[in-house]
């Protein structure tokens, strides 16, 4: 073994540390070596050079490294390291005016003006976001530096609760559990077994839309959506009817309303300082008085579930059996036969909820606004549901839908550029280094960005064009795998994806089959700037029960193809 000093350049000099090194070493192993003495989180992206000025030449041998004269300079993907940059801010309120009300669209400024990582600071609270994909997946994994911890930075503060699986911190023996407990409910095999649910819940809707097309009305997009989301989810988690369409005028149920209230509250609270979550008035007040009230009325409705009485089946078996979410953990058990303890359940549902029915109705309303904003794709995809055989008899599969090529890119172009979810927020747990050469803290929030990396234009061509078929163009093929990420990824990705893609094609698929859709109106659309999650407030259509359907195309797949 021999000694050599190294350093960051962009540092001094003076901070070089010594790594003992070993001949026999390949440099990837010295790079590993030296990526975790100095907080390196992808040490891949290091390069070795004797001079810290640009264009000095790299050291490639460890032979060479070895001879050099120290100290040796770290350049991280060619970058010198430095801290993040953003916009000086106001006294007090920060950055807080050059983001809001319109964060999506001056994060993205802000991005082109500073780089692909970004600081911000809004009355008192620092958070940092990043539009680069190969920092986003640095941030998703849960690392010696990486981490989802729900300080008082994060987005999700004022909801957090470690005894849940999304609003927890990972290093807990609650989330451990609930990972283990929860996803094999959402897993391939069990969201087959409830492709019927979804399939119903959105027939049962038709007299509603039937009802407002005879009355020549029409609706609020998001308003329905939220109403047919939850109405899915809440036979899904609680093996509830919401009877939020037996009439065009049902009030929606008193659980989904309290949960949007109180993720719209949050968002008011978190966007703030510190400091202003511990009023007690105002919205923080309101935030605190509708957690309580939202825990009491998912307790209610998970003491109402009968369970089927097939307790202490293995959890994949039992994923198959129950009626919902709540059946499932009153009779799923482990390899030892221990079931989630019953302390946990409550905050668990909370997330199967409120999660599932917030994602899913805001992306339904943005399908929506893409059928009628974009010319030719509502027709598009009806002719695919005609061509692939689909009627008002089909009963549908998850081979099915997502079998259906147009309607599959179609989605994952609208998540592209009118996701839902845009900040899943990870937190580093010591000083780091992220790629590209950004250091960072300890206990600092990183947002990936998703608008923002969905319509990077170093990543995507014309990232603001909605255009499917860019799915089939081997430049899409080949991005970077942390380029789309609608559900984030990693351990803590979301558990969700496989309902909630199935959910979405099921229910678009037999809405578009029955109705032609039309927008209402020339106003611009506006989201919800103080919302969890990125929903259209004003966009309105009609929807017009179909007379006729075209025929089968003569590029209709056969039988066997299909």
């Amino acid at each position: 073994m021999s000694a050599q000093k190294f350093y960051l350049i962009g540092d001094d000099v003076s901070t070089a540390q010594s790594v003992e090194v070993n001949l026999t070493w390949k440099l990837e192993e010295l790079k590993r070596a030296v990526g975790l003495q100095l907080h390196i989180a992808q040490p891949t992206g290091i390069t070795f050079h004797s001079a810290p000025t640009p264009g000095a030449p790299e050291i490639t041998s460890i032979s060479d490294i070895l001879k050099a004269h120290p100290p040796i300079g770290l350049r991280i993907d060619g970058n010198a390291v430095q801290s993040p940059q953003g916009p000086e801010g106001l006294p007090v309120v920060g950055s807080y005016y050059e983001i809001f009300p319109d964060h999506l669209g001056n994060h993205y400024r802000l991005f082109r003006k500073y780089g692909p990582v970004i600081k911000t600071t809004n009355m008192g609270k620092t958070i940092y976001l990043t539009d680069a994909p190969e920092v986003a997946q640095a941030c998703f994994l849960e690392s010696a530096y990486m981490t989802k911890k729900i300080n008082e930075n994060h987005p999700l503060w004022g909801v957090k609760d470690n005894t849940a699986i999304f609003i927890g911190d990972t290093e807990t023996e609650n989330w451990r559990l609930a990972h283990k407990f929860i996803p094999p409910s959402m897993g391939p095999r069990a969201v087959r077994h409830y492709t019927p649910l979804m399939q119903e819940c959105v027939e049962k809707s038709f007299k509603v839309f039937d009802e407002l097309d005879e009355r020549g009305e029409s609706w609020n997009v998001y308003q329905y959506m939220v109403k047919l989301a939850s109405q899915t989810i809440g036979k899904f988690a609680l093996g509830k009817d919401f009877h939020q369409f037996d009439a065009v005028d049902s009030p929606m149920h008193p659980i989904p309303t309290n949960i949007a209230n109180m993720l719209s509250l949050n968002k008011k609270v978190t966007a703030r300082g510190e400091w202003y979550s511990y009023l007690p008035f105002g919205d923080p007040a309101k935030l605190r008085e509708m957690r309580k009230t939202v825990y009491a009325q998912l307790q209610e409705a998970v003491d109402e579930v009968k369970s089927s009485g097939k307790g202490n089946m293995p959890l994949n078996e039992a994923a198959l059996e129950a009626s919902c979410v709540v059946d499932y953990l009153l009779n799923g058990v482990d390899e030892n036969g221990e079931k989630l303890p019953e302390g946990l359940i409550l905050a668990n549902m909370l997330v199967v909820s409120g999660a599932g029915f917030t994602t899913t109705s805001a992306l339904m309303s943005w399908l929506i606004y893409c059928l009628v904003t974009y010319p030719g794709t509502q027709d598009r995809l009806l002719q695919e549901l005609i061509d692939y055989g689909i009627t008002d008899e089909t009963k549908f599969t998850p081979d099915l839908a997502h079998g259906l090529p147009y309607l599959d890119k179609f989605v994952k172009e609208t998540q592209r550029l009118h996701n839902a979810s845009f900040q899943p927020g990870r937190t580093t747990k010591t000083d780091v280094v992220l790629p590209l050469g950004y250091r960072l803290p300890a206990n600092s929030v990183v947002i990936p960005a998703l608008y923002a990396i969905h319509t990077n234009p170093s990543i995507w061509h014309d990232p603001f064009k909605f255009d499917p078929d860019r799915w089939d163009t081997e430049e899409v093929k080949n991005r970077h795998r942390c380029a789309y990420v609608p559900f984030a990824t990693g351990p803590r990705g979301c558990i969700g994806f496989n309902f909630a893609l199935l959910e979405v094609k099921v229910l678009l698929s037999k809405l578009v089959l029955r109705y032609e859709f039309e927008r209402e109106g020339l106003e611009a659309i506006e989201y919800d700037p103080e919302f969890q999650l990125i929903r259209p407030l004003n966009f309105y259509v009609s929807a017009k029960k179909r007379t006729s359907w075209p025929a089968k195309s003569a590029e209709a797949p056969t039988a066997t193809s299909a």
